[in-house]
């Protein structure tokens, strides 16, 4: 089997598994089987938490025809039970004769599907475009890593560092094309997430909105975080979907409780003070900073007290990209201990 065959027909397994939604608690997983002649014999895409995984969708509409075939699965079979049986155990039945992955599973409840496979008699290749597969599902395989949601911390300022003036105002600092590059944004996290203080204070509505002021097609959990009550009306009350209330002001616990409800990805809108508990506690993996060519002098600033005395001690983050969007820059940024990742 030459590897441009096998590169050709992993490309078309990546391009279905990009179909696939994020965020979503699994990852996207594209597969094409294809019969010893070369010719497709059936395909299938993961479509989200809870329906078949790609493999289980292209065996059924494969049917007999799947026995002898090869198998191309941008991710490497499960060899778990969950919602679903493990794809490796499918596979075989299947009489599939070859299967050839890209990533190998980096979840260690889902791991063991190519021993499995070869231990079953299946010929079985891993490897083919790892690195494409690998960024396909980078976020998806930091949060495994990690055991915990994503968090993405917005925040806008003036070049001075102020997120609002002395008596508390803040719209608008940056401009509309920056505010409608946040909601768009924002559509593609399972939650965002505030505190009760940023809730009372500029009781925002939370939701993914057009630049027309439409609600966009998907939206994000809405989270408030903290021990006050969250008034029944609320701005955030008034949107499409749920409002979950976590009566914690401990990131990682909230973080965790995230986790078990299956958020995989946090978009982090709260004001300084759940800044800071957040950027204390390592909780932060992205920054998106909007930067407005202007000036307060005095004012709220986007971060409290971190704890750092001397410059020594200062948090550096890596540079991902810089943009200028209406008039301002927008700064996205990692802690520099973080895994490489691209939007």
């Amino acid at each position: 089997m030459a590897d441009t065959t096998a590169s050709t027909w992993m490309r078309r397994a990546l391009h279905l598994a990009a179909s696939g939604p994020w965020p979503d608690p699994n990852p996207r997983v594209g597969c094409v089987i294809v019969a010893p002649d070369g010719s497709v014999v059936a395909e299938g895409h993961h479509h989200g938490a809870g329906t078949l995984h790609a493999e289980v969708e292209a065996l059924r509409r494969a049917g007999e025809q799947a026995r002898g075939a090869t198998a191309y699965v941008t991710l490497e079979p499960c060899a778990h039970t969950g919602r679903t049986g493990p794809c490796a155990d499918a596979l075989v039945m299947a009489g599939v004769a070859r299967v050839v992955f890209a990533q190998s599973d980096p979840n260690p409840d889902a791991m063991g599907g190519a021993e499995r496979l070869h231990a079953a008699g299946v010929d079985v290749i891993g490897g083919v475009l790892a690195d494409e597969a690998g960024a396909l599902n980078d976020r998806w395989a930091r949060g495994v890593a990690l055991g915990r949601p994503l968090v993405t911390w917005k925040f806008a300022a003036t070049l001075d560092g102020r997120s609002a003036a002395a008596d508390g105002t803040s719209r608008w600092i940056t401009s509309d094309a920056s505010r409608a590059d946040t909601h768009a944004l924002r559509a593609t996290r399972d939650a965002v997430l505030v505190g009760t203080g940023t809730l009372l204070a500029d009781d925002p509505r939370l939701t993914a909105r057009m630049p027309d002021g439409g609600l966009a097609e998907r939206q994000p959990l809405r989270v408030v975080m903290g021990l006050r009550d969250v008034p029944g009306s609320a701005q955030v009350h008034r949107g499409p979907g749920e409002v979950l209330h976590l009566r914690t002001r401990d990131p990682e616990r909230a973080l965790k409780e995230l986790w078990h409800t299956g958020v995989r990805d946090v978009w982090l809108e709260g004001g300084p003070t759940l800044a800071a508990a957040f950027v204390t506690a390592g909780l932060v993996d992205d920054v998106y900073a909007y930067l407005a060519p202007a000036l307060l002098g005095a004012g709220r600033p986007v971060v409290d007290d971190l704890g750092i005395t001397t410059i020594a001690d200062i948090r550096r983050l890596e540079t991902v990209d810089v943009e200028v969007i209406g008039g301002d820059v927008r700064v996205h940024a990692r802690p520099s201990d973080s895994t490489e990742e691209e939007q």
